[in-house]
């Protein structure tokens, strides 16, 4: 249950790391998967689990997806560029 509570509260910075890419419309996607994921993630730790391939269900594997896709362009885009970061951290 903690793994996957450090990678929700990964996932919810995402949108951010949307924003630092000029990827605006793939943060808007991100936030409302955000929204049913932890929908999702309460429902399925105080009660009942939603069923398999609801909509919920569904939000919050695409959010975790999009989160993981997210990261690793920020990656990439961080090895593009190196010169720029050193600058900005120094």
């Amino acid at each position: 249950m903690s793994i996957i509570l450090m990678f929700m509260l990964t996932a919810t910075v995402t949108p951010f790391v949307f924003m630092h890419l000029k990827k605006t419309v793939l943060a808007i996607l991100q936030t409302v998967l955000l929204v049913g994921m932890w929908l999702y993630f309460f429902q399925a730790a105080f009660g009942v689990a939603p069923a398999v391939l609801s909509v919920l269900w569904i939000m919050f594997y695409a959010g975790l997806t999009v989160s993981f896709v997210a990261w690793v362009m920020m990656i990439i885009h961080m090895v593009e560029t190196p010169a720029e970061h050193n600058r900005s951290y120094q």
